[in-house]
């Protein structure tokens, strides 16, 4: 085996490490918390509360439902820990009960979609959706505030897609709408946004 053989397999086996500690970083907690260890649960608790609580909270826009969907979140998330799979992170996993819950909380008190499409004067052109810096100087805590005032189509497809990170393929699965309807929603979301915005 020649040198640089020897380096790409030396490379490879402390990449292949590193993987495998960041892979199992929690994982002790969470084989506690199959074996139903309350101490490992609180310790997961504690380490995803803070992000699940926001996440709900973006979505319901109620401070006292979010800290309500996200205790109800963990629990059923504990009762159901031996169907996750390791496939995705439990972050991740633990993300999607949280939004499915919020969002089904958000339908038993209307269509989450209605104020959308019969919102007037709305535009579906992306092009027309930028808003520039030069233009508007905006402050991050003023967009959230904006955000939160929205009606609730706009600001889960805004908080799905600009502050949780799922693309619209992930959107369309969550909110059971076609990829192109969540890119047409999201930039009339967009554009509500700026008119908001700019209204200050």
């Amino acid at each position: 085996m020649g040198a640089a053989t020897q380096i790409k397999t030396s490379l490879y086996l402390k990449m292949a490490n590193v993987e495998a500690a960041f892979r199992n970083l929690h994982q002790d907690l969470l084989d506690g918390c199959k074996v139903g260890d309350q101490k490992a649960q609180f310790q997961i608790y504690k380490l995803y509360y803070k992000a699940m609580y926001n996440t709900s909270l973006r979505i319901v826009n109620d401070t006292m439902e979010a800290e309500d969907i996200m205790q109800e979140s963990f629990l059923s998330a504990f009762e159901k820990i031996d169907t996750y799979s390791g496939t995705v992170s439990f972050g991740a996993w633990l993300k999607k009960i949280v939004i499915n819950r919020s969002l089904d909380a958000l339908s038993k008190k209307k269509a989450i979609f209605e104020d959308i499409d019969y919102h007037i004067g709305i535009q579906d052109d992306s092009s027309e959706d930028i808003l520039r810096k030069e233009e508007i100087d905006i402050k991050v805590e003023e967009v959230k505030e904006a955000i939160n005032k929205l009606p609730d189509g706009y600001r889960i497809i805004l908080s799905l897609y600009l502050l949780e990170g799922y693309d619209h393929d992930e959107i369309g699965e969550i909110l059971s709408i076609s990829s192109s309807t969540s890119r047409s929603q999201l930039s009339r979301a967009k554009q509500k946004l700026i008119s908001e915005l700019t209204k200050k």
